[in-house]
């Protein structure tokens, strides 16, 4: 009988198939090595082909639990795999050919539904807009062994911090209604040069999302009234407010506001648009920022030096896919942008 996946017949393996024990294998019974030689035959088939004695240790017949030396050569009969299993294989070794190394991220939280790691800035997602790989294609290359890694939501590559990658479909799907339901829980630790406003605390200005013309993405707001404008609110809140001499000045304000940012609805560069649009332009924001503020605090001269744009991922609450249990994560700042605050001096609230 025919083992048919998608309609098709399950690929076969060569006709035989000589595998010889390398040195740290020694040792291994016999049946778990060829559960880890055989990803995507069914575990009861390699039972089967032991117990018939298609499986051969040196042309000799062998047992589920005999012991492997290393050279020993071992006999491997025909055998179908299942076409995901191919397709998995394929995916890895287009990676492996596009020179994507694999790269583990600090991990914040995992079970079996779940991923959760704190992105470090600098790093994309996912490939392509001109970028080779990211986050999710490194992922895979280092756990070659995970049937499912998928994004569940997308940071800017210039924002570190927390970052869900779905370990089954379900989750996926499951994660992904919730961040469209607005159920979700995202707040940013965003430093904004000036002295913010206690009283301004929710932004609730639409947002077009243009290209320029060399094709590069931007976001403005819009008038209410602007048939392109997708509603857009954030809340925020004002954590701590820092002396710094390279902020101050008439054009400026005076010195930084630490914030706490918290999305209402997830629009491209919504964070860094809104508070721009206040005139208070998140510290180092290549796009919508002070640029001149910025070339000063990456100056070699200046203490302590900033070299990326000051917008982390801090606080994430969701729903557990599986249980239903609400989980808050957190992600403290990066040591660049915690010595960054702490040199600067508080200010009075």
């Amino acid at each position: 009988m025919k083992h048919i996946i998608g309609g098709n017949p399950a690929p076969l393996l060569p006709r035989v198939k000589t595998v010889v024990v390398e040195e740290d294998c020694a040792g291994q019974r016999l049946d778990n090595f060829l559960l880890r030689q055989l990803k995507g035959v069914p575990k009861t088939h390699v039972y089967r082909i032991i117990r018939s004695g298609e499986v051969r240790i040196n042309k000799g017949r062998a047992a589920a639990d005999s012991r492997l030396a290393a050279g020993d050569a071992v006999r491997l009969p025909p055998l179908r795999v299942s076409q995901s299993m191919v397709a998995k294989t394929q995916a890895m070794a287009d990676l492996a050919g596009r020179g994507v190394p694999a790269r583990k991220f600090p991990v914040l939280f995992e079970d079996d539904y779940l991923l959760a790691i704190d992105k470090p800035a600098g790093v994309a997602v996912h490939g392509g807009s001109g970028v080779s790989f990211g986050v999710i294609e490194q992922l895979r290359m280092a756990r070659p062994e995970a049937k499912f890694l998928e994004l569940v939501h997308r940071l800017d590559r210039d924002t570190s911090g927390i970052l869900l990658i779905a370990k089954k479909r379900s989750a996926l799907k499951h994660l992904q209604d919730q961040f469209r339901e607005r159920e979700t829980g995202k707040t940013y630790l965003a430093l904004v040069a000036g002295r913010w406003p206690a009283n301004k605390k929710v932004l609730d200005k639409p947002l077009h999302k243009y290209l320029l013309p060399d094709g590069e993405r931007r976001v403005k707001v819009v008038a209410r009234d602007d048939p392109n404008g997708m509603p857009s609110v954030t809340l925020v809140k004002v954590a701590r407010r820092l002396s710094h001499p390279q902020a101050a000045g008439q054009d400026r304000g005076e010195g930084f506001t630490l914030l706490e940012v918290t999305l209402k609805t997830g629009r491209t560069h919504q964070i860094r648009v809104h508070l721009a649009s206040e005139g208070h332009p998140i510290v180092g924001d290549d796009k919508y920022g002070d640029f001149e503020l910025n070339k000063d605090l990456m100056a070699s001269d200046k203490t302590p030096i900033l070299k990326r744009m000051f917008l982390h991922a801090w606080r994430l609450q969701f729903n557990h896919p599986a249980s239903g249990e609400r989980i808050e994560l957190q992600a403290q700042l990066p040591s660049e942008l915690e010595a960054f605050a702490t040199h600067a001096a508080p200010q009075p609230s």
